[in-house]
């Protein structure tokens, strides 16, 4: 497969020669499915707690005396079986992050490109590069290469004047090909990469 390289103006300079052995491949959804949920697994907060009856207010002090009363026996106001009592069992902060095979995240993300790469949803541009900080500048570059909807940028360091143009942009995510994932990917209609990121991301992949 071959991608045509176009500059900042989207006119064509070149061209990128893709190893059909790293994007030719099936579209293994499992893969992208296990490394979707353990992104979105290790994104969650965790913070939920509840008070069990170590940490509910109030006496340990036996109520009234265990026999003779007639009523039921207890041992302190803080029993789970009582109104306001701890809770038996209950949330609390945890990490729900966990970790699947290098192979598997991948597998994963050559998947993911595969699938945009047939949709022809990629753009290879020969560099990704602002002259000020203004927000208007990365937004006209980037609607030259064609940004519309959710947009994903990736570069192997992005230029920070870029980055920072680019942030307050709805839709567009700047991400290094270091840090991108089968998540980003997938959950983005349209992917705008220098020919250096494509480049390492074959090299990582292949």
């Amino acid at each position: 497969m071959t991608l045509d390289v176009v500059n900042g103006e989207n006119k064509k300079v070149g061209s990128l020669e893709l190893n059909d052995g790293v994007f030719s491949g099936p579209v293994k959804t499992d893969l992208i499915w296990e490394s979707v949920v353990r992104a979105n697994a290790a994104d969650r907060r965790g913070t939920h707690a509840t008070k069990n009856r170590a940490l509910v207010s109030g006496s340990g002090k036996k109520p009234w005396k265990q026999k003779g009363t007639g009523r039921a026996r207890v041992g302190e106001v803080r029993n789970p079986l009582w109104r306001k009592g701890g809770t038996v069992f209950g949330p609390q902060p945890r990490s729900y992050g966990y970790r699947v095979p290098k192979k598997v995240e991948r597998g994963a993300l050559r998947a993911a490109l595969t699938a945009k790469l047939r949709e022809g949803a990629v753009t290879v541009v020969d560099a990704l590069s602002v002259s000020e900080i203004r927000t208007k500048a990365a937004a006209d570059l980037l609607s030259r290469l064609g940004h519309a909807g959710r947009t994903l940028v990736v570069d192997v360091k992005p230029e920070e004047k870029f980055s920072l143009s680019a942030r307050n942009l709805a839709g567009v995510t700047v991400v290094a090909s270091g840090r991108l994932t089968a998540r980003d990917v997938v959950n983005t209609q349209r992917i705008i990469a220098t020919q250096a990121a494509v480049e390492r991301l074959q090299e990582v992949l292949g």
